[in-house]
């Protein structure tokens, strides 16, 4: 590898030089790069060098477009069997955000400052600061994709992310600034409370089931009665519906667990078990009474009116809305019905809301009404893929130990 200094003149007449970086690529190919200025040329040399001897590199020339890769990007994770509605954002986040800004751009050629310039262009274009950081991740995971493809020796996104890593004490700040809060973000005991005293009918089941085993909507939406455990007293989650009502297996492998169900929660899956009718299929038996009939996801505990999956949008706007608007836990929007009566709301929109309530009621101490689990616990109760997952989300919630109770007990038990 070496790099000489060219001059020639232009056919008007103008001298011009410049520096020309000469090396031979992975492949045993001779290549050729032109800098205007020699520390330029250096620091590609340089990198060069190591990149050749470590296989990564990708000349100019070898290179493919940003466009490309994402193609290319999008039938990996159509391999993978990534869930449909992920593919669909990848193919989203390409299409509408990416392509139009970069996708002429070669690999070869992004830099960190070119990434920074989309991001700032993505905001000058309207995007909003959630959708921004979610299309950096897509570009980042396309990048990954290309890497391991040899398309392109560095992950820039990747570089850039890591530079904008605050140190420990910063991101503490942060985790605690946007914590979540009980009443809040968090059920309170006494809203649960009214809440399980209101629950009635077809939603009792599922709704008691999310609050006391804290399984995510969609798998809820997914559980089969094969892996409810009357015997044991547990419920096993092995799969999940996604939101096209697809069914397939938990995003993680830690997502596959078993749960331990309270009785209050196994005697009403029973009741349910026995009061739910299978729907009709058209058909009369030899006595004219219509046959019952098994459809796809007959084996699921909660299925919709017709035996399939039941839609998230139906649970939320029929089962958890109404029973909290029954049970008092609402906000009063300052408005009036036709008859007059105050308009409510329920306070808690989603059925995550629920799943913190678990998690909270995990990790609460025992005299507070709660059962006390310690983290690596509630993690695999939660289905975390990590303990850090568990301890960035709910980590404020556990008990210090060292409130003015418990320290006057330590110090009476160590010093007699």
């Amino acid at each position: 590898m070496s790099i000489r200094k060219r001059k020639w003149t232009t056919a008007k007449g103008v001298e011009k030089e410049a520096w020309v970086a000469d090396y031979v690529d992975g492949q045993g190919i001779r290549r050729l790069k032109t800098f205007d200025r020699k520390k330029d040329a250096d620091a590609f040399i340089s990198t060069a060098k190591v990149e050749v001897r470590e296989g990564t590199h990708v000349a100019d020339s070898a290179s493919i477009s940003m466009e490309a890769a994402g193609e290319l990007w999008i039938k990996s994770a159509q391999a993978a069997n990534l869930e449909q509605s992920t593919i669909d954002q990848y193919g989203q986040h390409l299409r509408l955000h990416i392509a139009p800004f970069l996708g002429k751009t070669k690999l070869s050629e992004l830099n960190v400052p070119t990434v920074r310039a989309f991001e700032d262009k993505l905001r000058d274009e309207g995007r909003s600061p959630v959708m921004v950081r979610k299309v950096l991740v897509s570009l980042g995971s396309l990048l990954a994709d290309a890497q391991e493809r040899g398309k392109v020796a560095r992950n820039v996104v990747r570089d850039m992310t890591g530079r904008r890593r605050k140190g420990k004490d910063k991101r503490q700040e942060k985790r605690q600034k946007g914590k979540l809060k009980v009443g809040v973000d968090i059920p309170a005991r006494e809203e649960v409370k009214a809440i399980v005293g209101a629950l009635e009918g077809r939603w009792r089941p599922l709704i008691l089931t999310a609050i006391f085993c804290g399984l995510r909507a969609s798998e809820l939406r997914g559980l089969r009665w094969s892996d409810v455990d009357f015997d044991k007293r547990q419920i096993r989650v092995h799969q999940r519906a996604d939101r096209y009502n697809e069914i397939g297996r938990p995003k993680s492998e830690a997502g596959e667990r078993t749960i331990p169900a309270p009785p209050m929660v196994m005697n009403t899956l029973k009741e349910w078990k026995l009061s739910y009718p299978r729907p009709v299929s058209g058909k009369r038996d030899e006595e004219g009474e219509p046959i019952r009939e098994e459809t796809k996801d007959a084996h699921l505990v909660f299925p919709n009116g017709s035996g399939n999956v039941e839609s998230l949008a139906n649970i939320i706007n029929r089962g958890l809305i109404p029973v909290q608007i029954a049970a008092g836990v609402a906000i009063d929007l300052g408005e009036k019905d036709k008859d007059g009566q105050p308009i409510l709301n329920a306070k808690y929109t989603g059925m995550h809301a629920l799943r913190h309530f678990y998690a909270s009621w995990c990790i609460n101490r025992t005299e507070d009404g709660g059962l006390g689990l310690p983290p690596k616990v509630v993690q695999e109760r939660l289905g975390h893929s990590s303990i850090v997952m568990t301890m960035d989300v709910y980590g404020h919630l556990f008990p210090r130990g060292d409130d003015a109770d418990e320290l006057a007990a330590a110090e009476r038990s160590l010093l007699g």
